[in-house]
């Protein structure tokens, strides 16, 4: 307790708590007990010490309810602290704030409709993320509201963090992936290639724009079956017409930016770009004699030049282990496809039952053959009463030959990149491709329950926006992840081609799962998992007098470590007073 003088007025009493915050001890109010009689305030005084005053300590309290919070502060207050609110919108409203919950709620734990309202909802709060945001109450029909508000503004919303993350003459990565939808009804499901490996349901393309360091700025949803070429034009425009920029390289993987697109779209539009040949633009290089191995004696990359890429540079990369790896691969595939071809060239000469026909024997041999993919590593021949088969030793070496080569195309001049900084412009690419990968990407869409084409829209938006925030949150906590701290010193190299390594730190961190600190080392979910174990306690006391009050639970050394490097109080969201709480902004 706290006596405070009040100059000519009797002392205000007041309950406090202490608590530490950045390294120093603070004190907060918890309740004003000025009008309480003195013999009241006695006896709580002593139970507060442990005494026999009155009822029990344990008794004399109960907790009414438990919120877990470390996280939702984790995220919302990395939200606030970008401004994402403000970009979102810059007034106030509440379909903002059920904006940046759902937006939280992807961060904290992606789930369906349904769920998200759920853990917003008064009575089955998951946390405290529709308290803090004051949107508690809010159904799915509140949801789906702030949804089409939302996608009113999403061109403001991605000319904002266009504005913030590129600038003329920048890296701009772009990446396509899709997602299978639940349901029959949404004009924008089409059966197409699933690229996250749900195949033969209806599904949406969508497309991400990332900085070169892969901090996302926009993305766009096409139809289920728009193949990755066809997604580029609307890329250009947007990065020309909307975001004002007349000189950026986009970078794109090999199916995505095509000779067509390149004729039609990249040349008409002036636009530079960086992409990579497939593997028959390969192979008719080395043929040529353009490619060969000796372009590798003292370096892993060699610019080249062809006829068929007037006024385009070639960077020639070979990487050893990846090389060495696809050797392996191939080798297993082709040893397990030889196993199976033996079993059934066996059974056209047992004893009993002996396999024979032509087309029986096709179909048996089909079947294996086209398992790994590996048919034309094989010479067969099939006869009625007999099935033989060998390696194609010609057409193996052939292929083995470019093991481990790749080959970067671009019409960047040399004078704006050289060619190792072409090669890890490419690279970079990987991160955007990461975000993707599904289930464990950090751009989780799926489930998608919409209906609407909009509704879609809107929740890639948010699903972009939550990214947007988890990419901050990972650069502020890698000294507590197990991801790389020092970037730049762990692609430090004889070349952009060779695997990068692990900076100093982060190698001790992975050797001894500790920090420098002494902390162990967590991922980003287990770490966002444990912030979630500092929870809003509703307190009730069990005698008449005292008002309920809220009490944050005092975060552990790992805990107020990461709440530190991310700039968030445990507190965001509760004020300082007694039973209330205010609006994170």
């Amino acid at each position: 307790m706290k006596i405070v003088p009040n100059r000519n007025s009797p002392p205000a009493i007041l309950l406090t708590e202490g608590y530490r915050e950045g390294g120093k001890v603070k004190n907060r109010t918890l309740a004003n007990l000025s009008k309480w009689p003195p013999a009241k305030i006695e006896a709580l005084r002593q139970a507060l010490k442990g005494g026999a005053v009155g009822l029990p300590l344990p008794e004399a309290f109960s907790v009414a309810r438990t919120r877990p919070h470390g996280h939702v502060a984790a995220v919302l207050g990395t939200a606030q602290r970008l401004g994402l609110d403000r970009i979102i919108d810059a007034q106030a409203s509440r379909q903002r704030e059920l904006v940046l919950a759902m937006i939280a709620q992807r961060v904290i734990d992606p789930c369906s409709k349904l769920a998200c309202a759920q853990a917003l909802s008064v009575e089955t709060q998951c946390s405290t993320l529709g308290e803090v945001l004051g949107v508690s109450r809010a159904d799915e029909d509140d949801r789906s509201t702030a949804m089409d508000w939302l996608v009113s503004r999403q061109q403001p919303i991605e000319g904002a963090l266009a504005g913030r993350h590129l600038s003329e003459g920048t890296l701009v990565l772009y990446a396509v992936s899709s997602a299978a939808l639940e349901g029959r009804h949404c004009e924008l499901a089409h059966i197409g290639y699933a690229r996250d490996g749900v195949k033969g349901r209806l599904q949406i393309v969508y497309g991400l724009l990332t900085s070169k360091e892969g901090c996302p700025v926009a993305v766009e949803v096409f139809e289920g079956n728009t193949a990755d070429p066809a997604t580029v034009p609307a890329q250009v425009a947007k990065l020309r017409e909307r975001f004002g920029l007349s000189r950026v390289v986009l970078v794109g993987d090999r199916g995505m930016i095509t000779e067509a697109r390149i004729d039609q779209d990249q040349k008409s539009a002036g636009l530079e770009w960086i992409t990579a040949l497939r593997a028959p633009a390969i192979r008719k290089l080395a043929e040529a004699g353009t490619i060969q191995h000796s372009l590798f004696d003292q370096s892993n990359l060699a610019e080249v030049s062809h006829p068929d890429y007037p006024g385009e540079r070639l960077v020639a990369c070979r990487n050893p282990i990846l090389a060495a790896e696809r050797r392996r691969r191939r080798e297993a595939l082709l040893a397990a496809t030889e196993a199976e071809l033996a079993t059934i060239e066996g059974a056209t000469k047992r004893d009993t039952r002996r396999l024979h026909g032509k087309e029986r024997i096709g179909v048996r041999v089909g079947k294996v053959i086209n398992r790994y993919k590996v048919a034309k590593h094989f010479l067969i021949e099939i006869g009625d009463e007999y099935f033989s088969f060998r390696r194609n030793e010609p057409r193996i070496a052939q292929e083995a030959a470019l093991d481990g080569i790749y080959v970067i195309r671009t019409n960047v001049a040399d004078d704006g990149l050289s060619s190792p900084e072409v090669v890890a412009s490419y690279k970079r690419l990987q991160r955007v491709e990461r975000a993707f990968r599904v289930p464990s990407g950090d751009l989780e869409v799926r489930p998608i329950h919409h209906r609407k084409g909009d509704r879609v829209r809107a929740h890639l938006l948010i699903c972009m926006l939550a990214h947007y925030v988890e990419w901050h949150m990972r650069e502020r906590l890698a000294p507590l992840l197990f991801s790389e701290e020092d970037p730049e010193q762990a692609a430090a190299g004889p070349d952009p081609v060779t695997p990068s390594g692990r900076s100093p730190s982060s190698a001790a961190k992975a050797r001894t799962k500790r920090t420098q600190d002494g902390l162990p080392v967590q991922s980003f979910p287990s770490l966002l998992r444990n912030l979630a174990t500092i929870a809003a306690n509703r307190i009730q006391p069990t005698e008449g007098g005292i008002p309920p009050f809220d009490t944050i639970t005092t975060p552990t050394a790992l805990q107020e470590r990461a709440l530190g490097l991310l700039g968030v109080s445990e507190r965001l969201g509760f004020s300082r007073a007694a039973g209330s709480h205010r609006t994170a902004r």
